[in-house]
């Protein structure tokens, strides 16, 4: 009887408890009622959670009698908070309208743990730049507005031509920043390099770019080393319209956009976005020496286009979850900058497919890259095969074809030999990637698990690498990063761990650990991250100009038995203290110092053999040369070794000061420098028994700041943007760029500005002061026309090596945006 009366106790009391909590549910929208999916819903009070659906409805049970303070936040909005009583057994009904941010403590962000996440919370510096950033920006090339973030080196290579690199160790093939769109790279698959101008998404598509600062590849792995720019694109649920857009400017720019976005229903909503581009480049040549003598760069091809187009299909199977087919294509001709010389890109296309699986658990992505191009070629290489035979009683014609693949070499008078040095990059390349991640959360505990696979299946056809038959090399990662907050406290506490296993270079394991502290209205951080810089297949497998340059992937061996070990991945061991908060009403800081522990570089082509001295290369790997390459005695082999450290230190800076909701201003400030050891010879990456600042492709000023103002008052909108970066020299590969100097104390100049150096004309330091501006008109919520002016006043300045003093660049847009299937407002209460 005892047990029967205490059953049914129990009983009494947990229904009693049962009868003492209730249910929130609602909707959570932007101002234009359209619901938004992945909205953060919040108790925090109870530590009580969940996030809305693809129809931006979300619901919390078993919610305790009383009141508290919902809090709802959404990337790109501001975050709201609604107070709200729960009756005993009753749904209570709480819907939410956020406001897009205007602020950046406001800001609600994706990239830094692929989930979102309020910028203040975040343990990392990061930029943000907005969808209202790129309306206001009337250019076709949106990569611009990185110039206006802080800690990030901007350079610009001519009017196509835009880059971004961050906290040192630049070159004219800069792999080491990783750039994703919508979960999938952005990179060539046999250079690793950035798309740029490859890519297959169009300015009006983007919804906003996420900048991270140092290294972030626990989650996103190898070559998010010294930074992260991820974009990601428009969701047509949220965007949904037709958006026409024409710009035209100097050097002959001239643009078209379409956007269309639509709902069917609630299971399917599209877009697809089309853009032609084209203009000509400003005029200038880089210089080709043969010996002492220079000549213009044979065939010089200055006019450029691009056109893109892809489209995207969106299905809702459950309310909980969408899946996204995505398609894009783009075919672009312009002149790219190597470390070798310029390339004249000829029809080069970039396809990706992708399929995508998004719910509240569970993450699935796969998506294929091809690359094409058959006709593209070194500039430089084919200008000294054309002389090899002019200068040797060639016909003009003859000379013109057959300097695409070979050069005269010549034996005696009238005599000579054909030496296969091959100027032509065909590009047949493949890569395959696949990606599953699940995350959860329990209270204050946050869990993410993820693996990623990687197939790459280069092909060049037999002309830049050493790939008879194709090159396939796989990779996996498998990564956790696991969370706690104590919100009483303020404190959160991050630790992350990914191991990384490439078919070549091996497993290297990458962690990071970080814990932040707000205290009153910011945020304090403390973190630690390593990054790796893997081999490119260019680095591992290359074989251009008929063997003279050679991929490092299996070693060397010499005459004389040395060996030169295979290349091996990049590192550094990242240590960062920063805060971002409020420091008045209207005054908003970011701010960081850094120090980070670099080795392992990947240095510039090096000449490993010592013919003079009876030195040659014999194997590669364990196969002698002239198998590999045919005729090749190994006299003179150039490739890529690892050597030496460096410590690296920074501070970055930015404030923003909004006067009103209509005007504010912007200041930027970064300072670098680095710790070299010149007695350690680990550091000699030429192998001369001398170590010099030049050896190290660090290619960075010391000192840089910018400053802004900005005005919206709904109808114009403008900025003037001043940016200075100190003068800084620029050493990559053939590419100088220096002021005048004795590098190893000898007394003699061998870096001299305005003149010859090695294999290339040398005009100085890169560097200077400039300003930008642009500003529109919005006629109506249709239509807007805009302008910008890229370095107003004219300023002589060069931005990169192996370009051209940048002149004033002025384009028009005319953009009007129409919704001809405008769907029902979701009503809110």
């Amino acid at each position: 009887m005892k047990k029967i009366l205490l059953l049914l106790m129990l009983i009494a009391t947990f229904g009693a408890n049962a009868q003492e909590t209730g249910t929130i549910n609602g909707l959570v929208t932007d101002v234009n009622g359209l619901p938004l999916s992945g909205a953060t819903v919040s108790i925090k009070f109870l530590n009580k959670g969940t996030m809305t659906d693809f129809d931006g409805a979300y619901t919390i049970e078993n919610v305790e009698v009383g009141t508290y303070d919902v809090t709802f936040s959404y990337v790109g909005h501001e975050t709201s908070t609604k107070s709200i009583s729960v009756l005993e057994g009753k749904t209570t009904q709480l819907n939410s309208s956020l406001n897009e941010s205007n602020t950046i403590l406001d800001e609600v962000i994706l990239t830094a743990n692929k989930q979102p996440q309020k910028i203040t919370d975040v343990p990392a510096t990061v930029n943000v730049i907005t969808a209202r950033d790129i309306e206001e920006f009337p250019s076709f090339n949106v990569g611009e507005l990185a110039a206006r973030q802080k800690g990030v080196d901007f350079v610009r290579s001519g009017v196509l031509g835009t880059g971004i690199n961050i906290r040192g160790f630049n070159s004219a093939f800069n792999a080491k920043n990783l750039q994703v769109t919508d979960d999938r790279l952005s990179t060539l698959i046999a250079t690793g390099l950035p798309m740029g101008s490859f890519s297959t998404v169009t300015k009006d598509d983007i919804e906003r770019v996420e900048i991270l600062l140092g290294p972030n590849g626990t989650l996103y792995g190898p070559n998010a080393h010294n930074g992260l720019v991820s974009t990601i694109t428009k969701n047509p649920r949220k965007s949904e319209g037709t958006t026409f857009a024409i710009g035209a400017g100097n050097q002959s720019v001239i643009t078209a956009r379409l956007r269309h976005a639509q709902v069917i229903d609630d299971k399917f909503a599209y877009k697809f976005h089309f853009e032609r581009s084209q203009g000509t480049e400003y005029k200038y040549t880089d210089t080709v020496y043969v010996g002492t003598k220079s000549y213009p760069e044979l065939e010089l091809d200055r006019d450029f286009d691009t056109q893109k187009y892809g489209a995207s299909l969106y299905y809702k199977p459950t309310k909980g979850s969408e899946i996204n087919g995505y398609y894009g294509h783009s075919n672009t001709n312009n002149i790219g900058i190597t470390s070798a010389g310029r390339n004249q890109i000829k029809d080069w296309s970039i396809d990706v497919a992708q399929l995508k699986f998004v719910s509240k658990n569970f993450f699935a992505n796969t998506y294929y890259t091809w690359s094409n191009t058959e006709d593209t070629y070194a500039m430089n290489q084919r200008t000294q095969n054309y002389v090899s035979f002019i200068e040797n009683g060639f016909s003009e014609q003859e000379a013109r074809e057959r300097s695409f693949t070979e050069q005269w070499f010549p034996t005696g008078e009238g005599e000579g030999i054909v030496l296969q040095r091959g100027a032509v990059f065909k590009d047949a390349s493949r890569r395959f990637n696949a990606e599953g991640q699940y995350n959860n959360n329990w209270s204050s505990f946050y869990l993410t698990l993820g693996a990623q696979y990687q197939l790459d299946m280069a092909d060049s056809k037999g002309t830049y690498l050493l790939d008879d038959g194709g090159i396939d090399l796989n990779q996996t990662g498998f990564y956790t990063q696991l969370e706690y907050k104590l919100e009483d406290l303020g404190l959160g506490f991050l630790l992350g761990g990914r191991l990384d296993n490439h078919e070549l270079y091996g497993s290297n394991f990458i962690p990071k650990v970080a814990v932040t502290k707000k205290i009153n209205n910011g945020t304090f951080r403390l973190t630690y991250g390593k990054g790796i810089a893997v081999p490119s297949i260019l680095n591992l497998k290359g074989n251009l100009f008929g063997g003279l340059v050679l991929g490092n992937g299996e070693g060397f061996t010499l005459t004389d038995g040395t060996k030169i070990e295979k290349l091996d991945v990049e590192t550094i061991n990242s240590y960062e203290i920063g805060y971002k908060g409020k420091l008045s009403d209207k005054l908003f800081i970011d701010t960081n110092a850094y120090y980070n522990q670099s080795d392992n570089f990947i240095s510039p082509l090096r000449n490993i053999a010592d013919a003079a001295n009876g030195n040659f290369v014999t194997h590669i790997g364990d196969q002698p040369i002239g198998e590999v390459i045919e005729g090749s005695t190994g006299a003179f082999v150039l490739t890529y070794l690892n050597f030496g450290h460096v410590d690296t230190y920074g501070v970055d800076v930015g404030l923003n000061y909004y006067f009103d909701d209509n005007f504010r201003t912007s200041f930027n400030y970064s300072y670098f420098d680095r710790n070299l050891d010149k007695d350690d010879l680990a550091n000699d990456g030429n192998l001369d028994g001398q170590v010099l600042e030049s050896e190290l492709p660090i290619n960075t000023p010391n000192h840089k700041f910018s400053a802004g103002v900005h005005y919206n008052n709904g109808k114009f909108y403008g900025a003037l943007y001043g940016r200075y970066v100190q003068k800084y020299d620029f050493f990559s590969g053939i590419n100088v760029a220096a002021e005048t100097q004795d590098q190893d104390g000898d007394g003699v100049n061998e870096i001299v500005e305005n003149a010859q150096v090695g294999r290339t004309w040398n005009y100085g330091q890169l560097g200077g002061f400039t300003v930008d501006a642009n500003a529109g008109y919005n006629f109506s919520d249709s239509l807007s026309l805009g302008v910008s002016l890229t370095n107003l006043f004219n300023a002589e300045v060069r931005e990169f090596v192996a370009s051209p003093v940048i002149e004033t660049l002025v384009s028009f847009e005319l953009k009007y945006n129409i919704n001809f299937f405008k769907n029902k407002s979701v009503a809110i209460n």
